[in-house]
């Protein structure tokens, strides 16, 4: 006689057809449509199937407080009650970005004959030394969530060092694809990472284009591609920046800020952020003006703003500004909508004006940018010079990537200032010429 089959101890545990948890994206609720507002579920998506239109995050912000906030770590993990993550998402293996300098740039003010409080938000303090990093962290934390073990992405360069940095801190594979003509500073840092890099004879769009046809093939069913299916995510951590400027101020929003636009997705993020304190009674409501800077050999939404477009003309980069070189900017209309809402303009420099601009920045307040700090420095000496923005209001402009990364923007236009013996007389005769040389300039 054969033994019972004893059925096995099932207790706690839920039927074999419930669904499983849904993955913890704290206050996000949904994804929405920017275009029709089309309503998805939280996952690896990024396009309307109703408009075609992109997606972004919508939340439950019930509850947020000042407090809150500043009981958080010192990143922008403090940010979490406002972002798309798990409360415990800053606990998870990342390089804990953010929380960045504020430095108030009285020279440069001077410099410039601004009147009103200048700032510099200086991102180039991140990890991998770009405001990347926090980007990176949002899509990392929404890749967890959605069982995507290997990190993607198509880069200009600070990205590639992003994403190639935060896998192998996480212990992923991450396979980066960028232009084969980047600066070899941001190749060989993210070669040095050790994950697959892909270098693609084409521009930035070809890269772009690439990486969203991938998605859906078989080999990459498990990549998450941080700026194209995991992309609503990942725009969200731009919002930060915006969010520690106005904690940095003492909760209170700057009257202008100046943004570099590559993509337009942190610019209209840090609009956003602002947008969203003041409607949570974080900061008071006060009016502020959003202004955009491109490079002139990429400047498509500079040149759909000056002629009155709606629409942003596809244009083929040419600038030593690689990492604005973004020819069909995703986010240009949404750019275009901030600026033009917020009362502020957008304006594009040479090639010859990005160098003027780092090195002017540099000269004054010590900080030595890549090339899109100094298209943003000079964009805003030709808001100035224009009138378009106001020299007497408080001003914050973004300083997004570290000049270590682009040394050959500036190699060719500065050197030793002599090359002397060891000779107390060769000192003097050098520092007699220098002088001399200073006062006719």
């Amino acid at each position: 006689m054969s033994t019972p089959a004893v059925a096995p101890d099932t207790t706690g545990l839920p039927p074999l057809d419930t669904p499983p948890p849904a993955p913890d994206f704290g206050p996000a609720t949904h994804l929405s449509c920017r275009e029709c507002g089309a309503r998805y579920d939280l996952g690896a998506a990024y396009a309307c199937i109703e408009c075609f239109g992109p997606l972004e995050v919508a939340y439950d912000l019930s509850g947020v407080t000042r407090e809150l906030i500043e009981s958080g770590p010192q990143s922008m993990w403090r940010y979490s009650c406002l972002l798309p993550v798990a409360s415990y998402a800053g606990s998870e293996p990342n390089l804990e970005p953010g929380l960045t300098r504020l430095v108030r740039a009285d020279n440069l003010a001077r410099a410039l004959g601004m009147t009103g409080t200048l700032w510099v938000k200086d991102d180039s303090g991140n990890p991998t030394h770009s405001f990347k990093d926090r980007v990176v962290a949002v899509a990392q934390s929404a890749a967890r969530r959605l069982g995507l073990s290997t990190l993607a992405c198509a880069s200009t360069g600070n990205l590639a060092n992003a994403v190639a940095a935060a896998a192998a801190r996480a212990g992923q594979d991450s396979v980066v694809v960028i232009p084969s003509d980047l600066e070899d500073g941001k190749v060989v840092t993210t070669a040095t990472y050790g994950g697959t890099l892909l270098a693609v004879r084409g521009t930035y769009d070809d890269v772009n284009r690439l990486c969203s046809e991938l998605i859906g093939e078989p080999l990459t069913a498990d990549w998450g591609f941080v700026n194209v299916n995991l992309r609503p995510y990942y725009a969200e951590g731009s919002k930060t920046v915006g969010y520690e400027i106005a904690e940095q101020l003492g909760w209170r929003l700057p009257e202008q800020v100046v943004a570099p636009i590559a993509s337009g997705s942190l610019l209209t993020k840090v609009d956003k952020a602002f947008r969203e304190l003041a409607s949570l009674g974080l900061v008071p409501d006060s009016p502020y003006a959003v202004f955009g800077a491109q490079a002139t050999g990429c400047s498509p939404v500079s040149e759909a703003f000056r002629e009155g477009r709606d629409v942003v003309r596809p244009q083929r980069p040419a600038t030593i500004a690689k990492s604005l070189a973004i020819g069909n900017p995703a986010d240009g209309p949404y750019a275009l909508d901030s600026v033009r809402r917020s009362g502020g303009a957008i304006a594009d420099v040479s090639d010859e004006e990005i160098v003027e601009g780092i090195r002017l920045l540099a000269e004054t307040e010590g900080i030595f940018a890549e090339t899109a700090g100094g298209v943003v420095v000079a964009t805003l000496r030709a808001l100035l010079a224009s009138g378009a923005l106001d020299p007497a209001r408080e001003t914050v402009i973004l300083n997004t990537g570290d000049g270590l990364k682009t040394l050959d923007a500036v190699a060719g236009h500065v050197a030793p200032t002599a090359t002397i013996s060891p000779d107390v007389d060769e000192v003097t005769a050098a520092l007699v010429d220098a002088s001399h040389e200073r006062t006719t300039r």
